[in-house]
């Protein structure tokens, strides 16, 4: 005899974005913040490294964002662009808040951030304005 279970409502999944950032996230948009980009980097890493599901990947894109305006910083051209162009990509299924950041946001400031990089070209990237480099938006529950 078989049981039906399609009167049973399974409990939603929990959203990822509601979650707990975890610590070492936190620690790199602080110093992300600050411009220390290649500090941001290796604590969003670590949160990167010890983290699964959709969280992962918002760190990594937040990563490369960092990576990528470090690099522009220190007139890598090609691989801000290359970064940018991998942080869109981890960004993009965020069409929402997700663990107090504003994907969306920072999704349109990395864009603005590209354009102005390809609008300089690599000849002329050391004349980019570090103020063109937002922080990334976020509230901490904290």
């Amino acid at each position: 005899m078989c049981f039906d279970f399609s009167s049973f409502s399974l409990p939603a999944e929990p959203d990822p974005c509601c979650g707990e950032m975890h610590p070492q996230a936190r620690l790199g948009l602080e110093r992300f913040d600050a411009g220390q980009y290649f500090e941001a980097h290796e604590a969003l890493e670590t949160a990167w490294r010890e983290t699964l599901g959709p969280q992962r990947v918002l760190y990594q894109g937040i990563l490369q964002v960092g990576v990528a305006y470090y690099h522009i910083l220190n007139g890598n051209y090609r691989g801000a662009l290359k970064m940018l162009a991998r942080a869109h990509a981890n960004l993009e299924p965020f069409d929402r808040p997700c663990l107090g950041v504003d994907v969306p946001q920072l999704r349109e400031d990395a864009r603005r951030v590209e354009q102005l990089v390809r609008a300089l070209g690599e000849t002329r990237l050391h004349e980019f304005d570090r103020a063109w480099l937002k922080p990334i938006p976020y509230y901490s529950r904290s």
